[in-house]
């Protein structure tokens, strides 16, 4: 449930004044007793999450008397922004995504968080380490990480079995299975699709990585890196131009609700995906009879076994706010192992903290461990959060789309962006 956001309350209440003139020739007066500070979480998520969020306030709220925190479920992206541009913001934490962080910091509406870290002895060393990337511009940290997000390659086990398909763990048995597991009728209809797609542009960034390219070399875009081109065009050559642009295009039209009971990867129609950790909770409640595995993307070459991407769900206190010192002791409460845990758990994400990889608390997930325990590897990798990043998601979005319709080859559509990359925002 949405409810509307309302100002900040200071409950403080002074008590008492000067007595009178007598008590105050005296030098006398009554004491000033106020109560704990109160401060405004503001956060995007509702429904059951919202509830989960509300617990866990309530255990803050509980554990100490100085400071009071009111949550507001609020997912409306321009409502949180405008409060962030106002003069005086209508919260004082919320939450929002890794790749904002570097133009918010950039147009000074985040508040920098090194000094009340340290103040509230909150190590970023702690979490891990391309989420802190992620999170840092020049030179300082404007948020944390309260989730994380790894990709991995889900299966159908029934699927491959009845293709006599192993699961694969090199790009080319990942290539043979694909072929295997693709189904298309005598007039080129599509029923069955080897890799599926829940969302194209990060499953090209997270294969770019794979391939050993990088997204944002030396700090700036680097859209044409031989490793990036090399994965678009791996991607057309295996996924679109066996089974055609158009038919791809009307196979996908006709498809279920990501995640819910019709999902194409819980009713057959994809026998693999590249996705993310929540499947591990979201499967057994919706789709509890899909016999379903999970492993590491296949890698290219021995060097880059256990690629991934991250992706970050992150905390951060505006710049307008008049209590961060209030709201920073909240953050580290949040980002504690005990508040990382509960919200890790209560919304199905990755802890950020590589202290939580190997916590029996996440036991009970299944294959939850295949995404958790990447976190702690060498090749994990987030795409760079700066002043451009907006606009280069957009044209990257833009290329993928030219070259998987068949209007454009890969060289091309990303010499493209690396072309508009000269007019991208600096600042």
């Amino acid at each position: 449930m949405i409810r509307t956001s309302r100002g900040r309350r200071r409950l403080g209440v002074v008590v008492g004044a000067l007595a009178g003139s007598a008590l105050a020739l005296a030098g006398c007066s009554a004491p000033v007793a106020s109560g704990p500070e109160q401060i405004t979480f503001s956060y995007l998520w509702g429904g059951a999450e919202a509830e989960a969020i509300e617990a866990i306030i309530a255990d803050f709220n509980a554990s100490q008397d100085e400071v009071e925190v009111t949550g507001i479920s609020s997912p409306d992206f321009q409502k949180q922004l405008t409060s962030l541009s106002a003069s005086q913001g209508s919260f004082d934490i919320s939450d929002h995504f890794g790749n904002a962080v570097g133009s918010w910091a950039s147009k000074g509406i985040l508040a920098p968080l090194d000094e009340l870290l340290a103040a509230n002895g909150v190590d970023p060393a702690g979490f891990a380490p391309a989420s802190i990337e992620q999170l840092s511009y020049d030179g300082q940290i404007y948020s944390l990480p309260i989730a994380v997000h790894t990709f991995q390659l889900l299966y159908n086990k029934t699927l491959l079995a009845e293709a006599g398909v192993e699961v694969p763990t090199t790009i080319e048995e990942l290539e043979t299975a694909i072929a295997a597991l693709t189904k298309v009728e005598a007039d080129g209809t599509i029923t069955q699709l080897g890799l599926g797609d829940p969302s194209p542009s990060t499953t090209i960034t997270t294969l770019g990585y794979a391939f050993g390219g990088d997204w944002d070399a030396d700090g700036a875009p680097s859209p044409t890196d031989a490793g990036n081109v090399q994965a678009l065009q791996w991607y057309y050559d295996n996924l679109v131009a066996p089974v055609g642009a158009d038919q791809l295009a009307a196979f996908k039209s006709g498809l279920g609700e990501y995640m819910s009971p019709e999902d194409p990867f819980y009713t057959g129609k994809y026998a693999m995906v590249i996705d993310g950790e929540w499947r591990a909770v979201n499967i057994p409640s919706t789709a509890p009879d899909l016999d379903w595995g999970v492993t590491s993307i296949p890698y290219v070459s021995t060097a880059l076994a256990d690629t991934t991407q991250l992706t970050v769900s992150t905390l951060f206190i505006p710049a307008n706010s008049a209590h961060k010192e209030a709201a920073a002791k909240f953050l580290a409460y949040l980002v504690s192992d005990e508040g990382a845990t509960a919200f890790s758990l209560a919304l199905g994400n990755l802890p950020a903290k590589l202290s939580l990889v190997g916590s029996p608390a996440y036991d009970d997930i299944p294959e939850f461990s295949v995404w958790l325990d990447a976190l702690a590897g060498d090749n994990v990798h987030a795409l760079s959060s700066a002043p451009y990043s907006a606009e280069y998601s957009t044209d990257l979005g833009l290329a993928f789309d030219e070259v998987l319709t068949g209007a454009s080859t890969p060289e091309a559509a990303l010499q493209k962006v690396a072309d508009n990359s000269s007019n991208y925002a600096t600042e």
